[in-house]
């Protein structure tokens, strides 16, 4: 894109070069890339003030594919490796929504054997997310009651998850159509709403000990009378958390988290739903989708 706009900014480039690969970086050949919430965003301008952009841009932060070429100064991948990418740098430029993407090693890690590149390329953002936010920020363990709101979205699917397997008891707030899907994740779903609380409480009468929100909106208010006295909480949406005693959780590349998540998934504890995908020359209507909302699952642009 040479503008922020529209979807319709978004172009299919034929002649596009090859990017320069650092010393402290690989090109990888993608075979998918994941579409999320914060490309449309960018596309738009709303992270202007947050992040340098140097346009044209490439969109996307997620990637999956296999190492071409390495920086001479790489020792942890070798071409041929495949490979899984949080590919965010501090400005806007490069992204994955690309056949060939320059990537610093310390966005990536090695993809799980036992998923498919469509898969693998929808696991890297929202994936960190969720594991960042309830392992590092909220310490969940398995005597933890856990409320996550919008726990059915991309990031709340991975949630509800990792705190199952971390031996958490999962409480998921979703619309009624997405409770037979937070039940097969591992939660006990309660829906959006009026009678949120009363059914929280119900379920959870002396309150829940962690509760992690994906929505912002009236779930930054509800919250702190669903905590026990001693709870904790985290949004990743909304920084005035902190103003109500929560902390706010931002995702940053790291390869050891990375590996942490690989690993929960070959171990069959984690799972990638896919709600579409899209070829790469359909990149602007897979961003409508995703800023529609209501995908159950990740979007997927499959490049190769």
């Amino acid at each position: 894109m040479n503008q922020y706009g529209g979807p319709d900014v978004l172009k299919l480039a034929t002649d596009a070069p090859e990017p320069k690969v650092g010393p402290d970086s690989v090109l990888v050949r993608a075979k998918a890339a994941g579409v999320n919430p914060v490309d449309w965003k960018i596309r738009e301008g709303k992270m202007d003030g947050v992040l340098q952009t140097d346009f044209p841009v490439i969109p996307g932060w997620d990637l999956a594919g296999v190492v071409e070429r390495t920086g001479p100064a790489v020792s942890e991948f070798c071409p041929g490796d495949e490979v899984i990418g949080y590919v965010r740098e501090d400005h806007v430029g490069r992204g994955t929504y690309a056949e060939l993407v320059a990537a610093p090693v310390r966005t990536l890690g090695r993809k799980p054997s036992r998923l498919s590149w469509t898969e693998a390329a929808g696991l890297p953002l929202a994936g960190l997310t969720a594991y960042q936010a309830l392992t590092k920020a909220l310490g969940v363990n398995g005597d933890d009651t856990v409320l996550i709101h919008a726990a059915s979205g991309g990031v709340g699917a991975f949630a509800v998850q990792i705190a199952v397997a971390k031996g958490a008891r999962v409480i998921g707030t979703g619309s009624p159509a997405s409770h037979d899907h937070l039940r097969a994740l591992g939660a006990e779903p309660v829906a959006y709403g009026d009678g949120l609380v009363d059914e929280v409480r119900r379920l959870a009468p002396g309150g829940v000990s962690v509760a992690l929100d994906l929505i912002g909106g009236d779930a930054l208010t509800v919250t702190p009378k669903l905590l026990t006295a001693n709870g904790r909480w985290a949004s990743i949406v909304d920084s005035s958390v902190t103003e109500r005693g929560g902390r706010y959780v931002f995702v940053r590349p790291d390869p050891n988290d990375l590996a942490a998540l690989a690993s929960l998934v070959d171990d069959g504890r984690l799972k990638v739903p896919v709600a579409r995908t899209f070829p790469l020359a359909e990149a602007a209507d897979a961003q409508r989708l995703s800023a529609d909302g209501h995908s159950r699952g990740k979007i997927i642009l499959e490049i190769d």
